[in-house]
């Protein structure tokens, strides 16, 4: 199971329910996916930060149609929990997005973590 600070809350609310996230376990030496998101307890961490700031930079890559899109894309994210314990990851995502055929918006159905933890 992936570490709280892995899965950022964000991505369940705009994710399909089949969403799929994959990271790196660098103390396992694989990649882990983890695809459910009906499982909250990993993020339960999440509702006691105080601050959570994404910010996205360049697109690395983009190609698909209007219904399907992959998108790498760089980030930084600040996860603050208290003034004494931040948490600033400078990474990579690889995006899989859809778009939803009933509400026309576009949700994440593949986030794989190219980050280096």
């Amino acid at each position: 199971m992936p570490t709280p600070l892995k899965i950022p809350v964000f991505i369940l609310l705009l994710s399909k329910d089949d969403f799929i996230f994959t990271f790196r376990d660098y103390d396992l030496g694989a990649d882990v996916t983890w695809g459910e998101k009906k499982n909250l307890e990993p993020l339960r961490v999440f509702f006691k930060l105080r601050e959570l700031d994404l910010v996205w930079n360049n697109i690395v890559l983009s190609s698909g149609d209007s219904t399907k899109i992959n998108m790498v894309r760089s980030f930084n994210l600040t996860i603050t929990f208290n003034p004494s314990d931040i948490v600033r990851i400078n990474g990579r995502v690889n995006l899989n997005l859809e778009k939803n055929t009933i509400t026309k918006k576009w949700q994440i159905s593949r986030w794989i973590d190219e980050s280096n933890l």
